[in-house]
């Protein structure tokens, strides 16, 4: 049996809960204050604008009246008018505040909205909404507000960790093609462009639940690829036990450890881009320009997976001995690396390139070894 509400209108299990709102004892309600409620209302429910418009319409009518209930009672005409909608949208869009408990129907005898005054013509009461439900449940806004500010960042964290992933895996790909050809990439490309295809973009809300670990499991693997291709296909921790200058690796016929910097080079604090170039045409495999000591890092951070060197040893490089003294011992290590494999006829007595450059770190950051000397000893014997 359809029950209704004076006036025609039907009875709304929303309309009763909503009536249940009311503000606290004694207290005075602002139409900037309400305006407030409103707006929080809107972005926590994510009202359409229709419906947004239709609500702040609503609550300019509000006359800053002294009681108990925050009654408007404006026509669908005047609404109209205010808004540019049809009667028929206005209709709809009241039900739906209704439903959403932002405003109860209080309805007259007759179904319109009017007010009621005193014999001294003061408006005492009104039949049309009451919107005391948007103010008074202006708690339920903030905490919906706060829970969807929480959900962005954990999804905005999560995006963010995929881009890192999906970075990763394409540099790792791209060194896997440049620096060993003759290993399958067929499958890991596979599962790139599956991810890829899957990622949604940054607009949507949310992510898939297993995409995330997806991406971090592709990065694991291609990565191991190359480390384990750069490493031989040995599958070993390397062993650190040269506790000489890095230009002595293995103490098997690399140049002695450099000396003092000559009185016509530049100060060690103070090596140019063009110095290092000199000094390591390597970093050519860098495919751009080396301008100044940033374009240096970006070199050194690409090239680290030259050297099969796990991201944890430029993590712990760059924390060791600083961001740029970790992009040097990078691009130091690998023209060290090619400059013995162009002696030895394609063999290189440095098994574990990556290994060697933990090794070059904690050489460096213990002291016993300068790498602004040991690169300007390197250009010298390179121009002579």
């Amino acid at each position: 049996m359809q029950l209704a509400s004076s006036g025609g209108r039907r009875l709304r299990h929303a309309a009763l809960a909503a009536r249940k709102h009311a503000l606290e004892a004694e207290r005075t309600v602002t139409r900037k204050e309400l305006s407030a409620a409103a707006r929080d209302a809107g972005k926590a429910l994510d009202l359409r604008p229709a419906q947004r418009a239709v609500l702040s319409e609503l609550v300019a009518c509000w006359g800053e009246q002294e009681w108990e209930r925050l009654l408007v009672w404006p026509s669908n005409d005047y609404l109209m008018s205010r808004t540019g909608l049809t009667e028929r949208a206005i209709r709809r869009i009241l039900r739906q505040l209704i439903d959403l408990q932002l405003i109860a129907p209080k309805d007259s005898p007759n179904g319109k909205r009017y007010a009621v005054k005193d014999l001294a013509g003061q408006v005492v009461d009104a039949f049309g909404f009451d919107l005391t439900p948007i103010y008074a449940r202006r708690g339920d806004w903030a905490v919906m507000l706060m829970e969807q500010k929480q959900l962005r960042e954990v999804q905005k964290r999560a995006f963010d960790e995929v881009t890192i992933c999906r970075r990763a895996a394409e540099e790792a790909l791209a060194a896997l093609a440049a620096h060993f050809p003759e290993v399958d990439r067929t499958e890991f490309e596979g599962e790139l462009k599956t991810l890829q295809a899957r990622t949604p973009a940054r607009s949507k809300v949310t992510l898939p639940a297993d995409l995330l670990e997806a991406w971090q499991l592709l990065r694991t693997h291609a990565e191991e690829a190359f480390y384990n291709a750069g490493n031989a296909g040995l599958r070993v921790r390397h062993s650190d036990n040269n506790n000489g200058s890095p230009s002595e690796p293995c103490n098997k016929g690399f140049p002695k450890k450099a000396g003092a910097v000559l009185p016509t080079e530049q100060p060690p604090d103070h090596l140019s881009p063009k110095l290092i170039l000199e000094a390591c045409p390597t970093l050519g495999d860098y495919d751009q320009p080396v301008r100044d000591l940033a374009d240096i890092v970006s070199a050194g951070r690409y090239l680290r997976a030259a050297l099969g060197a796990h991201e944890s040893a430029w993590a712990e490089a760059m924390e060791d001995i600083g961001t740029v003294r970790a992009a040097l011992a990078v691009i130091y290590t690998l023209q060290l690396y090619e400059d013995d494999v162009a002696r030895n006829g394609g063999k290189s007595r440095i098994k574990n390139p990556g290994g060697y450059f933990r090794a070059l770190t904690r050489m460096v950051k213990s002291g016993k070894i300068d790498l602004a000397v040991e690169l300007l000893a390197m250009r010298r014997r390179r121009m002579s």
